[in-house]
């Protein structure tokens, strides 16, 4: 009996937050907000792109973005985090392994960031190579409670489940 191979799924998280400043472009998803503030970081500071390459190299079971793109390296100083999500991708396919969806949240007092959820569905899409409707983005705020309420930081939460590319035969 010829068995069929099963498909393989894995799902992963990742989560990340850093402190508004002044003087600094704010960075969420790969796209510029409009903000009097700007996250802090070694690289551009983009919590949410941070939250997904850890959420899809976690799935992978292939560490977290520290491992890639420590803060230590001055190569990464003030890089764009769009890279870091391309490269982790790249990592996924050397592995046989394809995104099926990326679930988000975003947490911040201010900016309100309706108005900017499809633009980072769309960067964060283009990125990964999948579907439009494969990525949801969702703002929450703290209700004024802790750094994030106080809008003293911003932080993100990504779940992503990958799939195992089956090899015809």
């Amino acid at each position: 009996m010829i068995e069929e191979p099963r498909e393989e799924f894995r799902i992963g998280i990742g989560t990340d937050i850093h402190r508004l400043v002044e003087g600094r472009k704010l960075m969420l998803g790969g796209i510029a907000v409009p903000y009097s503030m700007g996250l802090t970081g070694h690289s551009d500071g983009d919590v949410v792109l941070h939250a997904v390459v850890d959420a899809v190299l976690g799935a992978a079971a292939l560490g977290d973005i520290g491992t890639f793109f420590p803060d230590t390296d001055p190569k990464w100083k003030d890089a764009d985090s769009r890279q870091f999500l391309l490269a982790a991708k790249e990592m996924l396919e050397a592995r046989h392994w394809e995104v099926v969806n990326v679930d988000l949240t975003i947490h911040a007092e201010q900016p309100r960031l309706e108005q900017f959820k499809g633009q980072m569905k769309r960067v964060i899409a283009g990125l990964l190579g999948i579907d439009f409707n494969a990525v949801n983005v969702k703002a929450k705020t703290n209700e004024g409670f802790g750094e994030i309420g106080e809008g003293e930081a911003i932080a993100a939460t990504a779940v992503a489940l990958l799939r195992k590319k089956t090899r015809r035969i």
